[in-house]
């Protein structure tokens, strides 16, 4: 069994496993209501009340796993029937109330919320309750508490909220699609739909492998897959990828390149810029603080750039982007990114992929990924775009300081563009650098591990690059 952090992300791996094994034998159709019982078989239930329930909560996880619901724009959804067991309490007063004379909870609720009974402990009425936290907050024993579900802690959007029947819903207006929530949640009743379908179709279709096949289809793979496939060596995931039918694998850390040269030159003429590689720091910026959108790089993120230069080289070739962010899915999807990314996987999906076709990545020989610079490689760590930015400028003999303001995880982001959206003196920098994920892409939601990352690592992998300065690495394309 592979390693996973929970038991939920091995659950979806295990039907995206069979989803992936079915389609590459041409039998899903014939077989996709088996795989629930595939999965659970037998009648004694492991995880819900009984074995049906969990079954069918399986066969919606498959309907995600083959593409979830067409008529939902989002990419993230909710199995309303996975979603039952977290309690909705909001602000609560605990046993710990000693019902001192102070009463500085109640005081300070501006709504009248709470009140006091004979033995002068305090309660609180849901019904004029805000869960504004303030009780909370000025409690000397720490007696009230504020219990949300792990969803809505996780997503730093709002985009979260309960329904009548206390079902999470998603907000799309608000949603920046990272994929907090999906690995948040304990039951895995929030999840990014799927596109393994596509990717196979298009492997299927354009195999290295198939005689008189006229089609290549190429992989992009982010910097971040060096850590990913700890049971293996990363020339052994690229000699997987190949085996799978990947014409070529591809390093979207070129792509980094790229960009990093074209964002710095724009960065020196506009004067302040805001980076436009993470897809999710893009959408928030559009959704949360539209007035600042003019101040968004018109450079594409690394994966469209790259993809776009494969197409334009390679006549009839297709493109499927390989990385840890659900985000990516999305990105694909807009009107000026859809001709160049045909589809989308995390490397959770790329694990099922794997699997799928009982490959036994560690007997395989090593291939070799060298498409890179160091500084394209480090884009997958929060601070790596400046440090690239930066290192372009000098390349390009162009005469500007970088004033980086690095955020790490959307909330540094929400900070530093409100004071942008003061102004840019308030902001004190000309460059924000935004990345959704605590830690940069190397804690995206589509990790096969989500535990602490070592940014170390990710410049020990940049290191290990032939190419040293981005010119260099962007030379092989001309």
């Amino acid at each position: 069994m592979r390693k996973f952090d929970t038991k939920v992300q091995h659950l979806k791996y295990k039907v995206l496993r069979e989803v992936a094994r079915l389609a590459w034998e041409d039998k899903l159709l014939d077989h996709v209501m088996d795989i629930p019982k595939m999965i659970v078989p037998g009648k004694t239930p492991s995880m819900r009340c009984c074995v049906y329930k969990e079954r069918a909560i399986l066969g919606e996880r498959v309907k995600i796993a083959m593409g979830g619901d067409a008529e939902n724009p989002n990419i993230i959804e909710v199995i309303d029937i996975a979603c039952d067991e977290c309690p909705v309490g909001g602000c609560e007063v605990t046993n710990a109330c000693r019902g001192c004379l102070a009463h500085r909870c109640e005081d300070v609720c501006r709504f009248g919320a709470i009140s006091f009974d004979e033995n002068h402990v305090a309660h609180i009425d849901k019904s004029k309750c805000k869960e504004c936290g303030a009780c909370a907050k000025v409690c000397p024993y720490t007696a009230i508490v504020s219990r949300k579900r792990p969803c809505q802690v996780a997503c730093k959007v709002k985009a979260i909220a309960m329904d009548e029947n206390k079902t999470a819903t998603i907000d799309n207006s608000k949603c920046i699609q990272c994929g907090a929530c999906v690995y948040q949640c304990p039951f895995g009743a929030i999840q990014d739909k799927s596109y393994i379908l596509q990717a196979i179709e298009l492997l299927k279709n354009g195999s290295r492998n198939k005689e008189g096949s006229t089609q290549k289809v190429y992989a992009i793979v982010a910097p971040s897959i060096s850590s990913q496939f700890s049971y293996a060596k990363l020339g052994q995931v690229i000699t997987g990828l190949k085996k799978l039918g990947f014409q070529d694998v591809i390093e979207a850390a070129l792509g980094a390149d790229m960009v990093a040269m074209a964002e710095a030159k724009e960065l020196s003429e506009k004067g302040i810029l805001t980076s436009s590689c993470c897809p999710a720091f893009v959408r928030y910026i559009k959704t949360a603080f539209p007035k600042l959108v003019d101040y968004i790089s018109h450079n594409m993120s690394p994966m469209a750039v790259l993809a776009k230069y494969i197409k334009e080289t390679t006549p009839g070739a297709k493109v499927v982007f390989i990385g840890p962010c659900t985000a990516k899915k999305a990105e694909a999807q807009l009107e000026e990114v859809k001709d160049y990314v045909d589809t989308v996987l995390t490397f959770e999906e790329l694990q099922a992929l794997f699997d799928s076709r009982d490959f036994d990545l560690s007997s395989f020989e090593e291939g070799v990924l060298d498409n890179a610079s160091y500084f394209g490689r480090i884009f997958a760590r929060s601070g790596g775009l400046t440090d690239a930015a930066a290192q372009a400028l000098k390349e390009q003999n162009i005469d500007f300081t970088v004033k980086p303001v690095v955020c790490d995880g959307i909330e540094a982001c929400r900070m530093a563009l409100l004071k942008l959206n003061k102004s840019p003196a308030v902001l004190g920098g000309n460059f924000i650098e935004g990345m959704a994920c605590i830690g940069g892409c190397i804690g995206g939601a589509g990790c096969l591990t989500h535990g602490e990352k070592n940014k170390a690592e990710v410049d020990k992998y940049g290191r290990e690059a032939l190419e040293k300065n981005i010119t260099d690495a962007i030379s092989v394309l001309k």
